[in-house]
């Protein structure tokens, strides 16, 4: 188990304090206002916190392993799963809180079990797909559209709105210029 693998490990164990301090303000959890009441309107940034660190261990996981070539099976599978498991889990959240519209989660969550799929069948095909511009961009956009809906600051409403809408688009263009750049992925094998 090397470093880039710990990470990894890391930012899904900080899953579950990440949704427990961004759920637990409005769940009427009585420990939970208990343990946080002298603090409830930190909780927020408290969870913002724990959002980001899990956000750059991603970062930091994935350059350690290519400069110090330790990528591992494991790594190359649990980095995008806890990736995955990350966004889908703060999102799912914000979703609950009522932040972010459920439908907008859905094409979202939807791009990256489409895309997960259409890698594996690469992977069985001996195909590697690379990650594209739209996709980093994509990921840049949601993570900050993340992070803006976890501080949940009314004078950034708007900017919040904008980044959303500009994640959406480019969660649909990432998803389609995978398709037509990848189309020979899907053609049954002779």
């Amino acid at each position: 188990m090397n470093l880039p693998n710990k990470l990894t490990i890391f930012r899904i164990i900080l899953i579950l304090p990440f949704t427990v301090l961004l759920l637990g303000k409005g769940g009427g959890w009585g420990w939970y206002q208990a343990m946080f009441g002298g603090i409830m309107e930190w909780v927020d940034y408290i969870a913002l916190a724990f959002f980001i660190i899990a956000s750059l261990t991603d970062l930091i996981d994935g350059w350690i392993a290519r400069k110090y070539d330790l990528v591992t099976n494991f790594g190359k599978f649990m980095d995008p799963l806890a990736d995955k498991l990350l966004v889908s889990a703060a999102m799912i959240a914000l979703v609950e809180l009522g932040r972010i519209p459920a439908w907008i989660v859905i094409v979202i969550i939807s791009r990256e079990f489409i895309i997960s799929g259409f890698r594996l069948v690469a992977a069985d095909n001996d195909v590697v797909i690379a990650a594209s511009y739209w996709g980093k961009f994509k990921t840049v956009f949601q993570m900050v559209m993340i992070c803006l809906m976890i501080a949940n600051i009314p004078q950034l409403q708007v900017v919040t709105d904008i980044v959303m809408w500009v994640a959406v688009v480019l969660t649909v263009v990432s998803l389609a210029d995978y398709l037509i750049k990848n189309k020979g992925v899907m053609k049954e094998q002779k």
